[in-house]
């Protein structure tokens, strides 16, 4: 096997395949927003997209034929992304038998049908998480906000809710976190900066007694929108968890179909350990929604196909919302298509 083509030249290929016609692109009248939108995704899935591009080389350029050399970097790279065995099994096998019945003519028609089953693998868990001005019965929406430490829950709760607000909703926030130092005056300096209310106690609280406190409040205030920060728990420690369910069931005194939402955010960094995140968290309190943060820092993106296989088995648990920078425009709905294209285009693309 010859020496790799150049990234570059990789890039150039995969945006002559998925560049959109002429038609298309004088179509829309917000393009030039849209191309900076997902230009920002791009540069924020650059690690990923790198690890990939070194699997993809043999499919773009060199090797015109579909050969076994060739399929068997792409296994590797979608292995060495966190795409998750039973993910990438599944692709090679669609792949492989495809190619063996000479529905692939050449490494172009893989690389085609090897984009379109990714996106594929992703649609059935992509669910943006839309919101009312308020509930029909007059009650505020409540939002749970859970993971373990770190993985970015407070700085995702300030960001959604300058989005919220920005939408011209009602929003307050509760500072439930009263484990982790400094989360509350975090919480506090987001509230400040957007002119958002912020219930909160004394770092040590009873963090039930805070997430009652404010749903109380923001229904008396009629609020819209309740984002409720949790302390960051281990899923291996049972009394966090118990203490978790305990805030769930507090809240429930004030509106029975409360919280609306539990939302578990997870690093994109630790990989397939998510997995077990979303195994664990979802039988402490019933999941609706995933957001997967910091994957401008990893080159594990590809564990939401994982997470997406997981969700179609017995989880169900759908992705809502990716983080790929440390802007609030950073934190993205989750959009299938637009994931991929930017997982495999390059950024020598403007």
């Amino acid at each position: 096997m010859g020496r790799r083509p150049a990234l570059s030249l990789i890039g150039q290929e995969i945006t002559k395949m998925i560049e959109p016609t002429e038609t298309e692109s004088a179509s829309s009248s917000d393009q030039p927003a849209a191309k900076g939108f997902f230009g920002r995704l791009r540069k924020g899935l650059s690690k990923t997209r790198d690890q990939l591009a070194t699997g993809l080389g043999n499919l773009l350029l060199g090797e015109k034929e579909i050969n076994e050399s060739a399929l068997e970097d792409l296994e590797t790279a979608l292995l060495t992304t966190d795409v998750g065995l039973e993910t990438t099994e599944a692709i090679m096998s669609e792949l492989t038998d495809r190619a063996g019945r000479r529905e692939l003519a050449n490494m172009g028609a893989l690389y085609q049908a090897l984009h379109a089953l990714l996106v594929q693998r992703l649609q059935g868990v992509a669910r943006p998480l839309s919101l009312a001005t308020r509930k029909p019965d007059g009650l505020p929406k409540v939002i749970f906000f859970v993971g373990v430490n770190g993985v970015g829950k407070t700085t995702t709760i300030g960001k959604l809710a300058k989005r919220y607000k920005t939408q011209g909703l009602n929003v307050m926030l509760a500072a439930g976190d009263t484990f982790r130092a400094a989360a509350v005056e975090q919480l506090q300096a987001w509230g400040q900066r957007e002119d958002i209310p912020v219930i909160a106690q004394a770092q040590g609280s009873d963090s039930a007694s805070v997430a009652f406190d404010a749903v109380q409040s923001a229904q008396a205030k009629g609020v819209d929108v309740l984002l409720v920060d949790t302390a960051g728990r281990l899923q291996a420690k049972s009394l966090l968890m118990d203490e978790l369910a305990k805030i769930q069931r507090v809240v429930k005194r004030l509106d029975p179909e409360a919280p609306h939402e539990v939302i578990l955010v997870l690093d994109g960094g630790v990989g397939q350990n998510a997995l077990s995140q979303v195994k664990l968290f979802n039988e402490t309190v019933p999941l609706t929604g995933l957001v997967v943060t910091k994957l401008d820092g990893t080159a594990k993106a590809g564990v939401l196909f994982a997470l997406a296989s997981q969700s179609n088995d017995a989880q169900q648990v759908p992705i809502c919302f990716i983080g790929v920078g440390e802007g609030v425009e950073d934190l993205r709905d989750f959009e299938p298509e637009e994931f991929v294209a930017a997982l495999l285009q390059s950024d020598d693309v403007a």
